[in-house]
């Protein structure tokens, strides 16, 4: 079966074509480096033609709110456009869970708006809601460090190994559409404070985590629902801790 990866040479688009070539598929990695540019649909129709499946990966290189409204706007319409025009069977895309809880964050807006294109459109659907990554939490850390003091909320999230998001991505890609949203998350609940400690411990980093008893993510006010799936979500098999020892093995 042919499936374009929209967002291919990324971190999860890069797991998941190897993972759906590894089970036989014909996975085709599309991106700007290979010539399929989402934002003005150069490249779209022939990367398209003949896939069953269309999976959606890409995001936006801004984060400010216009630019990445319009990102992920215009590229589902382009995409979806595309799709309906070879007869594509199955959209799936990778969104985020919670996106619909945090409308003060101008990357979720733009998430919801995404998803809201794709369930209107007539392609058959399924949207794959992620929780944060294992692989960003360094990133957050590193944000909120001011000398030797790391800021972070106590909110609770339940984030998931990218290796475990692409197999999760495989799986539905593979399955008929569900025309609805499915939600996967990692094993274990925790504050990102406490995510982050774990870190920067196993990584022997001397900077110290801090508590912020305001619980701010991304500048909007959160509870300890608004990053926690949604009932009976998929599990990722792996845990923070074996990951963590993964991690530190291959440095």
């Amino acid at each position: 079966m042919k499936i374009v990866v929209i967002g291919g040479s990324g971190l999860i688009g890069k797991k998941l074509v190897n993972k759906l070539r590894e089970h036989g598929h014909e996975a085709v990695a599309a991106s700007p480096s290979s010539g399929v540019d989402t934002l003005t649909g150069a490249g779209l129709p022939e990367v398209i033609k003949g896939a069953q499946v269309v999976v959606d990966v890409a995001n936006s290189p801004s984060f400010e709110d216009t630019a990445v409204l319009k990102f992920f706007e215009t590229s589902a319409r382009n995409i979806l456009a595309a799709e309906a025009a070879s007869g594509v069977r199955h959209h799936v895309a990778l969104s985020v869970v919670g996106a619909d809880r945090m409308p003060n964050v101008g990357y979720m807006r733009a998430k919801v708006a995404q998803e809201r294109l794709i369930q209107a459109s007539s392609i058959p659907y399924t949207i794959l809601r992620a929780t944060q990554f294992f692989e960003f939490i360094g990133q957050l850390a590193d944000g909120s460090t001011n000398g030797n003091t790391v800021l972070l909320s106590s909110v609770v999230m339940q984030p998931i190994a990218a290796d475990d998001v692409a197999a999760a991505l495989a799986r539905v890609a593979l399955d008929p559409p569900v025309n609805g949203i499915v939600d996967v998350a990692g094993p274990e609940p925790l504050g990102l404070d406490e995510f982050a400690r774990r870190l920067l411990s196993s990584k022997h980093d001397p900077r110290q985590v801090t508590t912020d008893t305001q619980t701010i993510y991304f500048g909007a006010k959160v509870d300890k629902n608004s990053l926690t799936p949604s009932d009976n979500p998929r599990l990722g098999p792996t845990r923070f801790e074996d990951w963590l020892s993964h991690s530190t093995i291959q440095k």
